[in-house]
């Protein structure tokens, strides 16, 4: 597991620039509205981490996909998928714009996450990852790496999906020169290639007012509160998920093959018809693109 320690301190070439400057486009008593639902979604979060770890496996997939779903929509976000996930375990690898992707990710699959330890710490949310099976990374501690990815690899033989963001930091979403240095980070990578498990590309767009956008984008020194504030005032935003095509790895895979793969599939290739399995060029992977359906659009 040597070669990935940059795993731990990824930066990213975005700052204020890349946020836009519009004001809240959306009325002072909707805007409270909105955060009264959100603060009733994270009561609701807190009865839930004491429930999940009570509920049957099914059970508890549709209610971390109801719960995100709902706040999502409390916050005012319109989700739209697009695509189709094979069933778990796989490996979610998804690009990171904004604290929303955690919950466009949990309101597509309900996968495990990979969560920096500090989340653990958190109100409402911290109790609510820990229920839900996250496994959590010390990212002061760059020799608990291989035991974080034999976690992850634990994980995936043990029936679950888990969802990482192997960029390791936020970044706007809009400019390529602004993401973060080395791309994707291939160590958790090397979880799916012990477990065997597929490697499943989602690829995270947000649209405000019908064009794409950086609105909800958290970055640098920005505190967490400016973003919601900016969300909730957003009359017409929107996150799309797209399901890109699952990449096989084989025995003995090149995780940092695999995570380039990965990388490509989210910035540069579109998503295509389903195709049979062949080899990637370069690489010992193989690659199934995976059945694309009608978009789901979910009106918040």
């Amino acid at each position: 597991m040597t070669g990935d320690g940059g795993l731990w301190r990824p930066a990213s070439g975005c700052g204020p620039g890349c946020l836009p400057a519009a004001a809240p486009d959306v009325s002072l008593p909707r805007r409270v509205g909105r955060l009264l639902g959100v603060l009733g979604m994270l009561v609701a979060g807190a009865g839930l981490a004491a429930l999940l770890p009570l509920l049957p496996a099914r059970d508890r997939r549709a209610a971390l996909r109801g719960w995100a779903r709902g706040t999502l929509r409390a916050l005012g976000v319109r989700l739209a998928v697009r695509g189709r996930l094979p069933r778990p375990p796989a490996l979610l690898v998804a690009n990171h714009v904004s604290w929303l992707d955690i919950l466009a990710v949990l309101a597509v699959s309900p996968a495990r996450m990979l969560a920096k330890r500090e989340v653990r710490d958190w109100p409402v949310l911290g109790p609510l990852a820990a229920a839900a099976g996250t496994v959590f990374v010390d990212r002061s501690r760059p020799r608990d790496l291989p035991a974080t990815v034999g976690r992850v690899a634990g994980a995936l033989r043990a029936g679950h999906s888990v969802a990482v963001f192997p960029e390791g930091t936020t970044w706007c979403g809009a400019a390529a020169g602004c993401r973060p240095g080395r791309g994707f980070r291939p160590a958790v990578f090397q979880a799916a290639v012990d477990a065997g498990a597929p490697v499943v590309p989602l690829r995270l767009a947000y649209r405000y007012a019908g064009d794409a956008s950086t609105l909800p984008a958290f970055l640098g020194e920005e505190t967490l509160w400016a973003s919601v504030r900016r969300v909730l005032g957003a009359r017409d935003l929107s996150v799309g998920v797209t399901v890109a095509a699952a990449l096989h790895p084989a025995a003995g895979a090149d995780r940092r093959l695999l995570a380039r793969a990965a990388e490509s599939a989210i910035h540069l290739t579109p998503v295509r018809a389903p195709a049979a399995r062949r080899p990637a060029t370069g690489a010992r992977v193989v690659r199934q693109v995976a059945p694309v359906g009608a978009e789901l659009d979910l009106a918040a």
